[in-house]
């Protein structure tokens, strides 16, 4: 496998109607998406310009086990050495099983799993897919984030399940960083995803893996987000990171769009 073990590798859509979210996405960000067909449950591979962005399903008809039907929403997926020993490392470090260890054809093999903070994580153990494709262009994944009330058990669980490297951002920095707690997996430009303390920021059923994908014009953005059905949850706001804005789809599944060349400067 290229990616180290912990790092961002995957991420994809269940959608209660994936056939009428796509033109969305489509319009959005220009993805095509491409039907797998059958042997993979209508499975569809999306790509910007060419290029891997992620996959999205189908879960019409399945059920949580209180008997609701499945939320829309994006997940994350973290490259791992070995599935198997991974996901017994996940029980160990007081988490559980969602799908369990399985072989995706001849692309890898994956699970997803529930952290010990309640967040559901996938891994993805590589085959001939090694994961989506790392551009920064507008219309791809740009960044990655655990928010939690529980900061410090969420640290040990990726610690200890996926040899997460966690710096606290500012730390070997002249930056005197503010209240609120963030680390990156990884440093500079190596770090592929962070980990915020949202306590006090945000209610405990908005806490989860939550994904930034790129685009150019905020303004031109928001407006396609409102022209194809989409709604403005949070933001704009200005970051040394980019102009961020959170995002719902027509099915209420939320990511952050993230304009990198609109970022501000501190000071």
């Amino acid at each position: 496998m290229t990616r180290s073990t912990g790092t961002s590798a995957w991420l994809d859509l269940p959608a209660q109607d994936v056939s009428a979210v796509m033109p969305f996405y489509s319009g959005l960000f220009g993805w095509e998406a491409e039907d797998l067909g059958e042997e993979f449950g209508g499975y569809r591979i999306l790509r910007s310009e060419g290029e891997l962005v992620g996959g999205a399903m189908s879960v019409a008809g399945m059920t949580c086990p209180e008997g609701s039907d499945l939320p829309s929403e994006w997940g994350v997926h973290l490259a791992v050495d070995d599935v198997d020993a991974r996901v017994a490392k996940a029980r160990e470090a007081g988490g559980g099983i969602i799908v369990p260890a399985d072989d995706i054809g001849d692309s890898g093999r994956m699970a997803v799993v529930l952290d010990a903070v309640g967040a559901p994580i996938g891994m993805w153990q590589p085959n001939q897919l090694d994961g989506y494709e790392f551009t920064g262009k507008p219309g791809s994944p740009v960044w990655f984030e655990l928010m939690t009330h529980r900061y410090d058990d969420a640290a040990a669980f990726y610690t200890a399940v996926f040899d997460a490297e966690l710096v606290p951002m500012g730390e070997g920095t002249d930056e005197g960083g503010d209240d609120v707690r963030y680390a990156t997996n990884g440093s500079g430009e190596s770090a592929s995803w962070g980990l915020c303390d949202a306590a006090g920021m945000m209610p405990e059923d908005a806490m989860g893996w939550r994904v930034h994908f790129g685009v150019e014009s905020t303004e031109q953005a928001l407006a396609s987000v409102r022209e194809l059905g989409g709604s403005v949850l949070d933001g704009p706001v200005d970051s040394p990171f980019g102009r961020i804005t959170t995002i719902a789809d027509p099915e209420g599944a939320s990511f952050r769009i993230s304009a990198m060349g609109e970022a501000t400067t501190e000071g």
